[in-house]
């Protein structure tokens, strides 16, 4: 068994909109199933929660559904029932602690829903290891165009970093 540590991949994208953003939103949103957990990092207003919104929307539009999806951030947590898997929206900027993350139930939701995180950096040792890393910050553009950094060191998300190195998210309308 190795000790070297697991290799990041990371994929540099800049969208120019917050339609661009619910665009990327929507293609990895039709990539995501139970038990894949999205950490979403950026500074407030950034886009975590409309990218967020814009995910969670086109999955609910895949079943002919439409729902209001506010940002969870007085709440926590949203969960959302998606078909044949539930999706959980969690806002931990207001979390005391660590040791507040398992009242919410989000370590049994890793394993069992599809997990939207934002300020994942609350969860300390509860954070999932496989699970997907998108940082949001302003681009240099002008006001709504962001940066954004996808990295992941778990194999499964291999195919989706090529798939987005390639610009396929952009293609997907």
């Amino acid at each position: 068994m190795s000790d070297a540590a697991p290799l990041v991949r990371t994929v540099h994208l800049t969208v120019g909109s917050p339609e661009e953003t619910t665009r990327l939103a929507r293609w990895l949103g039709a990539r995501l199933g139970a038990g894949d957990t999205v950490l979403l990092e950026g500074a407030i207003g950034a886009g975590k929660s409309h990218f967020c919104r814009g995910l969670i929307q086109s999955r609910l539009a895949d079943l002919g559904r439409s729902e209001d999806v506010p940002s969870p951030t007085f709440t926590l947590v949203q969960v959302y029932d998606a078909g044949p898997v539930e999706i959980w929206h969690a806002d931990l900027y207001r979390l005391g602690g660590a040791d507040e993350v398992a009242a919410l139930g989000l370590e049994d939701a890793f394993e069992e829903a599809i997990c939207l995180v934002e300020w994942p950096d609350r969860l300390g040792d509860a954070c999932p290891s496989g699970a997907l890393a998108i940082t949001l910050s302003p681009a240099s553009g002008g006001d709504a165009e962001r940066d954004v950094s996808i990295s992941a060191s778990a194999s499964r998300w291999a195919p989706v970093l090529a798939a987005l190195a390639e610009g396929e998210w952009r293609a997907d309308e």
